[in-house]
């Protein structure tokens, strides 16, 4: 039985430098993106609104707010098809959910190929967008895409697997597939779409640790948020919240003051090292595509949380008046 309480968001990002910002080509491409997913009629009516509530193209749209318009249309197609993938395995076992993983990267690795009739129609969304997609985006981009984009499904069938045998991780173990389950990383190829990146820049040493810092910040902000709408479903064991709660054997004010203090330190850690970067960095400093990357990574934090709040997905119509005010709110909670 559920219990009434009120608690308070934390407000995570009161000192990030990096402010809102939005792609002017909002709206057109918002359009363009919703009709082209609703062609396809991967919902009922009823879910499909309440897809359609969430805005996933607003997301795209602030962590792209540079982006031309052909580039923000491969953000506003990629974020769609990261939860139509989402919302159906999120009702599979390990074994489906594997299934799904494999359609959707046999068709990015060949897309020019038909799709069998009988197939889920997440193939054929996979398909239009990575055609579309590739004929504005760099060979090195697509490359760096297809990898991660392969890492975040098989991490998909791993949550599918905790899920089923309702397995709840300790932090540790759970950022570890939670960093890929995100599916920050080939968010992230899209930000060097139409730009070559300078020789082993992503994996330099500085490089990969502030893009993990921004992925667990990523992650933390989303965990906040979300967690009211799992916990009343019964499916928030993948959740930081919900993690440590267990794991330390906290209740939920004490553990989102936990998790708050864990982000304070990451926001320490992101511009320290992004200082480091600019300064020290040859290839920050000769490459301007570098250079847009890293502050990209920056302007992904903001534009998570821009979206957790003004989209309706986690809040409802409540959530910008939560964001400003970081209002105390009411949960009917489930007992951990």
């Amino acid at each position: 039985m559920g219990i009434s309480q009120e608690f308070r968001l934390p407000d995570t990002l009161r000192q990030w430098p990096w402010s809102r910002k939005l792609n002017p080509n909002y709206e057109k491409v918002k359009a363009e993106s919703k009709a082209w997913l609703e062609s396809f009629h991967a919902f009922p009516p009823k879910a499909q609104n309440a897809f359609n509530r969430c805005d996933f193209n607003l997301l795209a749209s602030l962590a792209y707010p540079d982006a031309s318009a052909e580039h923000l249309r491969t953000g506003c197609d990629l974020m769609n098809l990261f939860f139509v993938f989402d919302e159906y395995t999120d009702v599979c076992d390990a074994q489906e959910a594997r299934k799904l993983a494999d359609i959707v990267m046999d068709t990015l690795r060949n897309p020019d190929l038909p799709r069998p009739q009988d197939e889920s129609i997440v193939g054929e969304i996979t398909k239009q967008f990575w055609l579309l997609a590739r004929e504005s985006s760099v060979q090195s981009a697509q490359d760096v895409f297809i990898e991660t984009f392969d890492t975040y499904t098989s991490s998909v069938v791993e949550q599918a697997e905790d899920r089923v045998t309702h397995h709840i991780r300790d932090v540790e173990s759970y950022l570890e597939v939670r960093r890929d389950t995100i599916g920050a990383k080939p968010s992230f190829a899209l930000l060097h779409l139409g730009s070559e990146l300078p020789t082993d820049f992503l994996s330099h040493p500085l490089v990969e640790y502030i893009t993990t810092i921004t992925i667990d910040l990523l992650i933390i902000g989303n965990d906040i948020c979300s967690y009211n709408v799992e916990q009343a479903r019964g499916d928030s064991a993948h959740n930081m919240v919900t993690i440590v709660m267990n794991s330390m054997c906290l209740n939920l004010d004490e553990a989102l003051l936990w998790i708050s203090n864990l982000h304070d330190i990451l926001v320490d850690l992101f511009l320290e090292t992004y200082g480091v970067i600019r300064r020290e960095l040859p290839m920050f400093k000769a490459s301007d595509a570098a250079a847009s990357y890293i502050d990209g990574l920056g302007n992904w934090v903001r534009a998570n949380d821009c979206w957790s709040f003004e989209s309706e997905r986690y809040f409802g119509q409540q959530g910008v008046m939560i964001q400003e005010k970081h209002i105390t709110w009411c949960s009917s909670l489930r007992e951990v």
